[in-house]
């Protein structure tokens, strides 16, 4: 159990929502624009996590030197964005008892948060689509300050909006991304194992638990 909890800080992408299939789209008709083949949905589920640069960098890094990546990393940035944003959503699904967990958490009384590193214009819509937006005080996109996670800067925005001691607030992610975060702002932090971690182990990574749902994650709560 952990006490003395008053606000949740949950990530979406892996966490709330399986968003691979949306990601596995729009990279895809990026590569098709840029004369390339498609790739595995395995494959670029393995580069989500760390931003859409550093998810661009990596697609085009499976045919490219470094060099290369970066001759046509604009270009292929602002068509994945293109892409992204016109089926953003689509294909997403919500994991088992996020709503239901949503809905724990906030009967408990805690204070909610979504801290993503998908960029904000991204981000907002598709919490909208599927419902999550009215559950959050707070949502901060991964271009919503100047330094994202694995940085505790998004974190501590929370713990400062809230007026909350990181002691008093726990991240919820599926990632190394969430829980470093969480350490170095000084939050406890739990993991869910379904999502995405950059193609490792959820097991391997230092957190107070791995919970099997959000709503149980609620449970663990007091």
């Amino acid at each position: 159990m952990l006490d003395n909890i008053k606000a949740a800080i949950i990530d979406l992408d892996g966490t709330m929502l399986d968003t691979a299939p949306d990601f596995h789209v729009a990279v895809n008709r990026m590569r098709a624009d840029l004369g390339l083949g498609p790739l595995a949905m395995q494959t670029i589920v393995n580069f989500v996590g760390k931003g859409s640069e550093n998810l661009m960098r990596r697609v085009l890094a499976v045919d490219y030197d470094e060099d290369g990546v970066e001759q046509r990393f604009e270009e292929a940035l602002a068509s994945y964005q293109e892409h992204y944003l016109a089926i953003n959503g689509d294909y997403a699904t919500l994991y088992p008892n996020v709503i239901e967990g949503l809905q724990a958490l906030k009967a408990k009384g805690l204070r909610l948060a979504c801290v993503t590193n998908k960029p904000i214009a991204f981000a907002l819509p598709l919490m909208d689509k599927k419902g999550l937006y009215p559950f959050f005080d707070v949502i901060y996109g991964g271009d919503s300050l100047p330094k994202k996670k694995p940085d505790p800067m998004p974190l501590l925005q929370v713990c400062a909006d809230f007026s909350l001691q990181p002691v008093q607030v726990v991240a919820i992610g599926d990632s190394s991304n969430d829980a470093q975060a969480a350490r170095a702002a000084g939050c406890r932090v739990l993991n869910v194992p379904y999502g995405y971690n950059h193609g490792e182990p959820i097991h391997n990574v230092d957190s107070d638990g791995i919970v099997p749902t959000l709503l149980d994650a609620a449970h663990q709560i007091s």
